[in-house]
């Protein structure tokens, strides 16, 4: 692996991050989390479907594509647990996971653009970029789990539901869209930590994830030999000596 430049590893860890962000954000838009099918058996009407998601509901027809009611405050009166946690955990996830990405991004940029030598300055700042994709892989796994979890538990709460009234509630293609995009996130941290072990054995201050001492702030020594450091009394000294 070129581990001190910017590496294939990292930047497809970037653009998966991204991807995963981007289902996230449209499985927290789309009104398909829940089914609720109202089947008539009067030949003169149709079978009704009430879509719900995070923050609308849609009633359709079937074989029509037009909402018969679009109730747009849905968000506000949300009676099912499972969709009111997860209207807190997608976007806490969201933002979670693109701090990761910011982090991702700071650390490809140090890497690109740092000089072979330590700034004393930037030592200061005490993380580099290793440490940018190292936390940046953790980020990536604690928003995949906030994510992953409650969409897990809407096929639970599905079962409930059911049981609670009648067997017609159904998930919808949102709850997998959501944990495929998870899955994404958790990929995208394996692939930051499967390279950070492979490179972390280099020696060089640019990659551990802590400075510890620059170079440029090393106290050195003065080369004195060995002779020197003995006391004075062990010192040869010429002695004269006078003839009567």
């Amino acid at each position: 692996m070129g581990c001190r430049d910017v590496h294939a590893a990292t930047v497809l860890s970037f653009l998966c991050g991204i991807a995963s962000v981007a289902g996230l954000f449209a499985g927290t838009l789309l009104p398909n989390w829940r089914k609720l099918r109202l089947i008539t058996f009067n030949r003169n009407e149709k079978n009704l479907t009430v879509y719900t998601g995070l923050w609308v509901k849609c009633a359709r027809y079937d074989g029509s594509s037009d909402c018969l009611m679009y109730d747009t405050t849905w968000y506000s009166s949300v009676d099912q647990l499972d969709l009111r946690v997860l209207q807190f955990a997608l976007p806490l996830s969201m933002l979670i996971a693109m701090g990761a990405l910011l982090l991702c991004l700071i650390g490809m940029c140090n890497t690109a653009f740092r000089s072979s030598v330590p700034n004393i300055k930037l030592a200061k700042c005490l993380v580099n970029s290793a440490g940018c994709h190292l936390v940046a892989g953790l980020l990536f796994f604690l928003a995949g789990t906030v994510s992953l979890s409650p969409s897990i538990w809407v096929f639970f709460y599905n079962i409930h539901l059911n049981k609670k009234f009648e067997p017609v509630f159904s998930f919808d293609y949102a709850v997998y869209v959501t944990i495929a995009s998870a899955g994404g996130l958790f990929m995208t941290s394996l692939i930051l930590f499967i390279w950070y072990c492979t490179c972390k054995s280099l020696p060089s201050p640019f990659w551990q994830p802590l400075y510890s001492h620059p170079p440029s702030m090393h106290t050195y020594s003065q080369p004195y030999s060995a002779r020197s450091r003995l006391s004075a009394i062990e010192i040869d000294i010429p002695v004269v000596s006078h003839t009567t």
